[in-house]
């Protein structure tokens, strides 16, 4: 492989519960190629059970990339994962390998394949100084203000599109660039990615009914492999209700059970709800974001992902 030419690698994403991981596998195994964790919860050390991270097993078979990063105490990003994750497919295209990013974390996916404008955060109270603006005077007048600053974005915007003319204004205040500047970045960014990096992503669909079962069914196959105590471990940490662990989806809920809120079987039942419309979440993300991806079922996707392994095999 010539440092000129792009790196490679094949993505497999979805929802949660549509089966990734498994046909994932097969085919790894298949091309004797590493599988790379899009996951932004499998990369804590001891979540295991409730993120359905691949058992001793799978791994013994394939080589699992990106579980097992950090200890809880830490906070992985998606930019920290896209760096990892591009130094893997580097490794492995070396070796005439490409290897298979398979999750369901929309936004680690989209740091490595299009590139983060890494605009600093808003600086505190902002916000809620626009909204009580925004109540007192209208939409428009914040637009009248955004102009000012932003005319370029002011243009893209309607009238009443409150949350982006807000979050236009956020930017400019926390960082006396306009948000158009940093789009105009963004773009630059992307083009370098795409250049640097041949991704393409394969979204897994199941029947929405058939999926909801799957989720019921594996929450309940989840809390017998012992979830409950891997919580009740998670929670003797005393980590920051603020951390992303404490609030993911099924591990809030059995936590709310352990603090006094709800009862098991409402923890539970709350789990497969919150963990339902997540999915439902994930699904419109990747339909809204990945416009280029082919979507499709288990065997239609197989065929697809052996049809563009075995074209690289061939040196295409």
């Amino acid at each position: 492989m010539s440092q000129s030419s792009p790196l490679k690698a094949i993505a497999l994403v979805g929802a949660t519960g549509t089966g990734k991981s498994a046909l994932a596998l097969q085919i790894a195994k298949q091309y004797d190629t590493c599988l790379i964790s899009c996951d932004s919860m499998q990369v804590y050390r001891g979540l295991d059970i409730g993120t359905s991270k691949a058992s001793q097993a799978e791994q013994a078979e394939v080589r699992h990339e990106l579980i097992d990063c950090t200890d809880v105490f830490n906070i992985w990003n998606a930019q920290i994962w896209a760096d990892a994750a591009k130094r893997i497919i580097q490794q492995e295209n070396i070796q005439g390998k490409v290897p298979m990013i398979v999750g369901g974390t929309g936004m680690y996916l989209k740091a490595l394949t299009h590139g983060f404008a890494d605009i600093p955060p808003e600086k505190k109270g902002l916000r809620a100084y626009y909204e009580a603006l925004q109540k007192e005077h209208g939409t428009p007048y914040l637009h009248m203000l955004l102009k000012q600053v932003d005319a370029a974005l002011a243009r893209r915007l309607e009238l009443g599109d409150t949350q982006r003319i807000i979050r236009g204004l956020c930017v400019y205040e926390s960082t006396g660039k306009p948000l158009s500047l940093w789009h105009q970045q963004q773009d630059k960014i992307t083009q370098e990615a795409r250049a640097t990096l041949c991704c393409p992503v394969f979204v897994l669909e199941v029947p929405t009914d058939k999926l909801r079962m799957r989720i019921a069914t594996r929450f309940e196959q989840m809390m017998n492999m012992g979830w409950l105590d891997e919580v009740k471990w998670l929670k003797s940490l005393g980590l920051p209700e603020t951390h992303p662990v404490m609030r993911a989806v099924g591990y809030r809920q059995l936590l709310d059970y352990l603090q006094g809120g709800l009862t098991l079987d409402q923890a539970i039942q709350d789990g497969i709800t919150a963990t339902r419309r997540f999915a439902k979440r994930q699904r419109t993300w990747f339909r809204n974001q990945t416009p280029d991806a082919q979507h499709g079922g288990h065997d239609i996707l197989r065929q697809y992902i052996h049809h563009q392994l075995g074209i690289w095999q061939k040196g295409g």
